[in-house]
């Protein structure tokens, strides 16, 4: 599962790794995005001229068009490789609607020995991003909702996989990345493939270290939320 991420980039190196076309919202550098945030996402839209790459902003967690209302969204952040394209919930977007999430990384919580004063396992935030220090490109579909009022909500979700032996440890899941040669192709509503085959790709190379528990309240959101604490254990 993924739910919490980092996503600071600046709006120019978005729109120069992503050659984009529009920049319709920019939404503020994130430390610490949480379901229901808006979020960045990379899309491709049908125009006159042909297909407008665009920076738009999404709510993460996936309303499906046809869901009565909206309250189901908040559970629908991650969709599952495995199962995405057969679910009703995910199949109609992962078929045309499926987008590009720019991240810094993304955290997990790691159940240690230790027991706080009420007696509960203490749960140590991680923060896992590529080695590189490059973007990590994840995986998302997204879908507009039309609300009884009339108005429009565009939703997302990130798609999730089996975790490397190294990242498993701290969680059996992790987010899909979508290859830079692939990009053009997943972003493409005509790709007439199977959408699968562009996630098949090898992980990067990333690393995992320990961070302050402040990660774990969603108000909380600084550049120190991803700093490694002294002498941070890797995740390996």
């Amino acid at each position: 599962m993924c739910g919490r991420y980092a996503s600071s980039a600046s709006q120019e190196l978005l729109e120069d790794t992503f050659e984009l076309d529009e920049v319709v919202e920019f939404t503020p550098p994130s430390w610490n995005v949480a379901p229901t945030d808006p979020v960045r996402a990379v899309v491709e839209r049908p125009a006159e001229s042909g297909a407008v790459r665009r920076l738009v902003a999404l709510r993460w967690g996936l309303v499906p068009s046809w869901s009565k209302d909206a309250g189901g969204g908040a559970r629908m952040i991650n969709a599952r490789v495995e199962t995405v394209a057969e679910k009703p919930a995910f199949r109609r977007a992962f078929a045309t609607r499926r987008c590009l999430l720019p991240a810094d990384g993304y955290y997990e919580w790691y159940t240690t020995a230790q027991t706080d004063r009420r007696g509960k396992p203490v749960k140590q935030p991680f923060f896992i991003h590529p080695t590189d220090g490059g973007l990590y490109v994840m995986a998302g579909l997204y879908e507009f909702w039309k609300a009884p009022d009339g108005s429009w909500l565009s939703t997302c979700t990130i798609i999730t996989t089996t975790a490397t032996d190294a990242l498993g440890q701290l969680h059996d899941r992790m987010p899909m990345v979508v290859a830079r040669e692939a990009w053009d192709d997943w972003l493409d509503a005509g790709y007439d493939g199977d959408p699968r085959e562009l996630l098949r790709v090898p992980v990067p190379d990333l690393e995992a270290y320990a961070v302050s528990r402040a990660v774990g309240q969603v108000a909380n959101n600084s550049p120190e939320l991803v700093v490694p604490l002294p002498d941070s254990p890797a995740g390996e």
